[in-house]
């Protein structure tokens, strides 16, 4: 029999769980739109992430509130406004985001030609 370290990835890899949260398909950008540009009103976050769709920005807002990541303020003004903020528990993220801009900067060239040398190799055993 295994043990739960050999088959719960959460076991095998304990830093899993803080991946599958912060990293998922649009926390990061939103995060990152949240930390550059300050508190803003849905809108202002779908302008600046054009291609997330209305329903997919909604739910990973709720997410990320329900995370700890960002605040939701509801003001009771007619029309009802709604500003989004990066929280404490976010912004400690911030050093994570710098290293990985670092490394970013540092290597997608690598690993771009990485990538193309990679495909002209499986081109040419095709």
């Amino acid at each position: 029999m295994r043990s739960a370290t050999m088959t719960d990835p959460e076991q095998a890899c304990p830093i899993a769980p803080a991946v599958d949260i912060v990293f998922s398909r649009w926390t990061t950008p939103i995060l990152w739109a949240l930390h550059e540009h300050g508190r803003q009103r849905f809108v202002e976050l779908q302008r600046r992430l054009p291609s997330i769709t209305p329903k997919v920005l909604t739910e990973r807002l709720r997410r990320m509130e329900r995370d700890g990541l960002l605040t939701r303020t509801w003001y009771a003004e007619v029309p009802p406004r709604v500003e989004y903020e990066i929280s404490d528990l976010g912004r400690s993220l911030s050093p994570v985001f710098a290293q990985l801009a670092t490394w970013a900067g540092d290597h997608l060239d690598d690993v771009t030609k990485a990538r193309d040398a990679y495909d002209a190799t499986k081109m040419q055993n095709v």
